[in-house]
């Protein structure tokens, strides 16, 4: 029998997303944004608060990258979440994180992070229910050591971190247990 436990936001796992852009004077600035998602084969949503110093920053440049935290960089990952750049001047400089300027964005890609997705701003949808902020992902780069042999990032090396809503922690992804539009096909012989 299922206990009924009121108004949960009870989808799980989450995303642990680096959101990166430049403010106007080519400084970096960072976020953790657990909210994110694929909406498209090249569109990410992030339903980000407007008054976040990132968000500001990506509304002026019209740019930002999207970065996978791992486990390695969980630490720093979730300083990014604690932390507001707009309450702390030197919040990425703190971390001792490095950055190079995207070829295909102007904005930021964190060089720690083994995954990134270079984005242009594409849309801003706002309605009383929430604020998201749409990028068209130009480009996406990954770290060689978490390619699988067919050259795709491999969940099983890249060990994403997820978040949960329930207990507010972080886990690890990477044990594939199935395969997408297989373990189901038998039902359809039915």
């Amino acid at each position: 029998m299922k206990k009924n436990l009121g108004v949960v936001p009870a989808v799980y796992p989450m995303p642990v997303l680096m959101v990166a852009a430049y403010d106007e004077n080519g400084k970096v600035n960072v976020m953790n944004a657990a909210w994110g998602m694929i909406c498209s084969m090249d569109r990410i949503a992030l339903f980000i608060d407007e008054e976040h110093k990132t968000t500001q920053n990506l509304l002026k440049t019209r740019a930002f990258t999207v970065s996978i935290a791992d486990q390695a960089h969980m630490d720093v990952a979730d300083f990014f979440g604690i932390a507001s750049g707009n309450k702390m001047e030197d919040k990425f400089e703190r971390t001792g994180y490095h950055a190079t300027k995207s070829t295909f964005v102007n904005a930021p890609i964190v060089e720690e992070f083994p995954v990134v997705m270079e984005c242009e701003l594409a849309d801003v949808v706002e309605n009383e229910s929430f604020y998201c902020i749409v990028g068209k992902i130009v480009n996406t780069a990954a770290e060689e050591d978490v390619l699988g042999e067919n050259g795709k990032v491999d969940p099983a090396r890249l060990h994403a971190l997820i978040f949960d809503q329930f207990q507010h922690g972080y886990y690890v992804s990477g044990e594939q247990v199935g395969k997408a539009w297989n373990a189901g096909a038998p039902l359809m012989k039915q």
